[in-house]
């Protein structure tokens, strides 16, 4: 009996290794971007401070009293999103970029509130979130309604089960027609969780990897639009969230 106990024992051992093993090595290596065009955005300019930290955030020199956190994708640095970020902080709002868990949004969705407790300074506060990170953050607004005004939605959409449609924040949902990944459809069915309200932004040609730098994605479609333009929409439609969150102190 000792002799199976002991065996037993180092079998679940080595499982036990195994499946730490899995979850510090596997992560880094699906693990996509950030493409060099990302890095630039990492550098801090005249008009925004960058602070790699965790959250990565993006400080503009004017004070401001508005705010975004970022939720990535699954298995996308969180870089990835720098360029967006920078442009939306030298439009004046202060954008932080919260990493997650092993890279997956689902283990670390209350994050934002982290981010909230630590910037008494941002009265208005908005989401973003791609693909798994805006099923999060429609999440986290969901559950914390009081403490968000604003979502954006990037080639994402609520999870059944989470029901936005009687919330009164600012709310868009942007989507690429040729995404693989997030389809036209899964957009469409999300309409009724969503508030009437919601701007919904087709990107005439866009695909799911445009909405970040970090290069192409398994299952996705090639775009044929540019990255580059495709991220000045998400941008300016991102930015109207922000915008209106600014007029309504």
């Amino acid at each position: 009996m000792q002799r199976w106990l002991k065996i037993t024992g180092i079998v679940v051992g080595a499982m036990a290794a195994l499946i730490i093993a899995a979850i510090l090595i596997i992560p880094p290596i699906l693990t996509k971007g950030p493409m060099p065009e990302a890095l630039v955005a990492m550098e801090s300019t005249e008009t925004v401070v960058v602070a790699d930290g965790r959250p990565i955030t993006f400080t503009p020199s004017e004070p401001t009293s508005t705010g975004l956190i970022i939720y990535p994708g699954a298995f996308v640095e969180p870089r990835s999103y720098a360029p967006a970020a920078h442009a939306l902080a030298d439009r004046g709002a202060f954008v932080a970029i919260v990493p997650m868990p092993f890279s997956l949004a689902i283990f670390g969705s209350n994050r934002a509130g982290g981010v909230i407790d630590d910037h008494p300074e941002i009265e208005h506060w908005a989401i973003a979130g791609h693909s798994l990170g805006g099923v999060m953050a429609a999440r986290y607004t969901s559950n914390n309604p009081g403490r968000i005004g604003g979502l954006a939605l990037w080639a994402s959409y609520p999870e059944d089960g989470v029901d936005l449609s009687t919330w009164t924040g600012e709310t868009t949902s942007i989507y690429g027609t040729l995404d693989g990944l997030t389809t036209i459809g899964d957009v469409e069915d999300s309409r009724i969780r969503l508030p009437d309200s919601t701007a919904f932004v087709p990107i005439d040609g866009g695909n799911h990897a445009y909405f970040g730098w970090y290069g192409d994605q398994r299952g996705d479609n090639p775009a044929t639009t540019t990255r580059g333009d495709q991220q000045r929409i998400i941008i300016d439609a991102t930015a109207h969230v922000l915008d209106q969150l600014a007029e309504s102190r």
